[in-house]
């Protein structure tokens, strides 16, 4: 176990139901995952779960551990199953840890009871919702390719009667990434979403369901979309919202120019601090990566907290970084985003180097969009004023006009802790 103090915490996203689900979403690149389990029955057997919970807390050497639960759908597993799962949290926890419990799911087996339990445990909910119906239903369908629209809303109108913590998870794909005022504005106004998730589809156009493969399928977004998508939603967000939504990826952008972590693997320069476990123990580097060359261990067989400092897995996590192109090097928004997700790495950049990611081009376009505001609200930050009193300023429109400018020798507000002359300030 001493390898294990290397790494103080780590995540892992357990997957007790493995790749079952009682829907059939068209873009679900993890229901292919159940063919690397013929034979299973995808329930998480509860000597696994007590083992699961025990080496997990075990493993964390910071006092608080955030245990989460996806799938595939993992209320499948019915709620005496999560009742367990409290159990063995408060019997493994040591003195004065905190434990947070969060759960993915597509919310149509939710009722009063799970709600209830949510809300006495203290559960995270991320939902997932694609917008108004009709861009919901698009790709999101049970298994006989029924609309899922009405009981995904069942679900959010009985999270907020019983006062659940919920977010909003919303896919962006070629059904949805042309209406991005329709579907933010209906998350905000009609879902009464607070917290909003917006995640890429890029999915790998090949037989095997794995990270193979040059070319996406037509429900993929494409970059330049994806990023005009997420400029419109900013400049909605940067008028009226500042401080009471809140955009994952806006705090994200926002940490960077900052100078904070971002806080999620996919903008972080290296990853492999979060790992995904299957409904057998199986663990694999990440969840976009649930495939035999990305195997790292069972936990019934290793302490978890041996397999995640394997060299394996700290290979995995270091290839992030050593990858990354010379063209991302040299851009001036990698302080954001760092090449994004390894999954998105498949294109070549316009000298013929591989791994650039399949979204730059909508990446730059935002991130470039969005400088001057961000300069502005990490500015606000460091003189201990908030971020929404840019409102004062983009109300009327004049976000352009927004451009908090240091003079030529101060550090740069992006926190690369260069003078701003040699930073953000030689593009003018």
């Amino acid at each position: 176990m001493s390898k294990a103090d290397a790494l103080p915490g780590f995540y892992l996203l357990a997957k007790p139901t493995g790749a079952a689900c009682n829907l059939g979403c068209k873009y679900c690149f993890f229901l292919s995952k159940k063919n690397l389990y013929p034979k299973s029955s995808f329930r998480m057997p509860d000597e696994l779960l007590e083992t699961y919970i025990r080496q997990y807390l075990e493993a964390q050497k910071i006092p608080h551990a955030t245990i989460a639960w996806q799938g595939g759908e993992p209320t499948l597993m019915g709620l005496e199953f999560f009742k367990r799962s409290i159990q063995y949290q408060r019997k493994y926890k040591r003195p004065k840890m905190t434990i947070q419990n969060s759960m993915q799911t597509n919310g149509t087996l939710l009722d009063d009871e799970w709600c209830e339990f949510f809300r006495q445990n203290n559960f995270l909910i991320g939902l997932s919702l694609d917008g108004p119906r009709e861009l919901h239903d698009a790709y999101r369908v049970d298994k006989a390719g029924n609309p899922t629209f009405d009981r995904v809303m069942r679900a959010a109108r009985l999270l907020r009667k019983h006062k659940v913590d919920y977010n909003i998870l919303t896919t962006v794909h070629a059904a949805n990434a042309d209406h991005p005022l329709d579907v933010y504005r209906f998350l905000r106004d009609e879902v009464k979403a607070n917290f909003i998730q917006f995640i890429p589809i890029v999915e790998r156009d090949n037989d095997t369901g794995f990270q193979e493969g040059e070319t996406v399928t037509d429900r993929s977004v494409k970059a330049d979309q994806y990023g005009r998508f997420l400029i419109a939603i900013f400049n909605d967000w940067v008028r009226r919202d500042v401080g009471r939504v809140f955009v994952q990826i806006f705090d994200v952008a926002l940490a960077a120019w900052a100078g904070a972590p971002s806080g999620i693997c996919a903008f972080s320069p290296t990853c492999g601090t979060a790992m995904a476990m299957e409904h057998n123990g199986d663990m694999y580097s990440c969840d976009h990566f649930v495939e035999p060359k990305y195997f790292l261990g069972n936990i019934k067989a290793k302490h978890m907290a041996q397999i995640a400092v394997s060299k394996k897995q700290q290979k995995f996590g270091r290839d992030k970084l050593d990858a990354l192109p010379e063209y991302c090097r040299q851009c001036n928004v990698k302080f954001v985003c760092n090449g994004e997700c390894p999954k998105n790495r498949f294109i070549k950049t316009p000298d013929g180097e591989p791994g650039l990611n399949y979204l730059c081009a909508g990446y730059k376009e935002f991130f470039r969009h969005i400088d001057g505001p961000m300069r502005f609200m990490a500015h606000q930050l460091r003189v201990g004023r908030a971020p929404a009193d840019i409102m004062n300023y983009t109300k009327n429109g004049r976000i352009s006009q927004v451009i908090f400018k240091p003079g030529r020798n101060d550090p740069c507000p992006c926190g690369s802790g260069l003078k701003f002359k040699k930073c953000h300030g030689k593009a003018g």
